[in-house]
């Protein structure tokens, strides 16, 4: 474990949109600076997703300094949405959470977003992550908050479990579908060398200078199917984890983080196990 590091940071500043590749990125208590805090919601108001909607894929957006994002995506112009001014804020439902959010104030956006998914949608802004959404309860500490991140503030990821993973792919019934690409599992960090699944035993761990408490194993879902170049969906990784990695109901592949400190973490870090 001497040469563990930090190979890659992701950041995803609107959820389900394709993720930038910063080499270094401020850490929160809440996440990476900037990551997931737009999302997109439906008429129902309920955030929508890679599940729903896999060509959220092939969608970016770049990072703006204060927060505001430029949208782009195939057969669309860009279009740059400042962090509304208002605090004014709807309810948004996530996964059964109800979290308040600020819609963009410039109504181009939500046309943008709609115009692209062929579905009416509203982009919101999540304007205080330190009150609006606690991690969930069952693996939290107190006063512990996120953003629109599926549950926690950062997901790693290992090089080696996915050289692990790719190879189980490779003997198996769908092994034509593989090897799998890092960005399938939308990590916010990924980490090299390091022993295969040695994560599912990590406590804590630091990146550089900061360190991160390890909440619990990231169960799996659909949105790992979807080629991430083409937003067409397969059967891998979820036969292979099914077959390889299932704990309990969950198909288990990463681990969930919260930060215990600020700072900046950069590609390259060492990354030592502390517990």
């Amino acid at each position: 474990m001497g040469n563990a590091q930090l190979l890659s940071i992701h950041v995803h500043p609107v959820k389900a949109f394709r993720g930038l590749a910063p080499r270094e990125a401020g850490v929160e208590p809440w996440g990476l600076a900037g990551d997931r805090r737009w999302a997109l919601v439906d008429d129902g108001g309920k955030v929508v997703t890679q599940r729903q909607q896999p060509r959220l894929a092939l969608a970016a957006a770049e990072l703006l300094p204060g927060g505001g994002v430029v949208l782009s995506a195939p057969g669309m112009d860009a279009l740059t949405v400042p962090v509304p001014a208002s605090a004014e804020t709807i309810t948004l439902d996530l996964f059964g959470d109800k979290i308040e959010g600020v819609p963009a104030a410039d109504a181009a956006a939500h046309a943008w977003c709609s115009e692209y998914l062929g579905a009416r949608t509203r982009l919101v802004h999540m304007d205080d992550p330190a009150t609006r959404r606690p991690v969930e309860p069952e693996y939290a500490l107190p006063g512990e908050t996120v953003t629109f991140a599926d549950g926690y503030p950062l997901l790693l990821v290992s090089a080696a479990s996915l050289d692990a993973l790719n190879s189980l792919i490779s003997e198996g019934r769908h092994a034509a579908e593989g090897p799998l690409p890092m960005n399938r599992f939308r990590p916010n960090v990924a980490v090299g060398g390091t022993d295969a699944w040695a994560e599912d035993d990590w406590k804590l761990l630091a990146i550089g200078d900061v360190t991160f408490r390890v909440a619990k194993m990231c169960g799996r879902c659909v949105v790992t199917t979807t080629d991430q170049a083409a937003a067409v969906r397969g059967k891998e990784p979820l036969h292979t984890l099914g077959r390889h990695r299932r704990f309990g109901s969950k198909l288990v592949f990463g681990q969930n983080l919260v930060p215990r400190s600020r700072g900046t973490i950069r590609v390259g870090d060492p990354v030592r196990i502390l517990e």
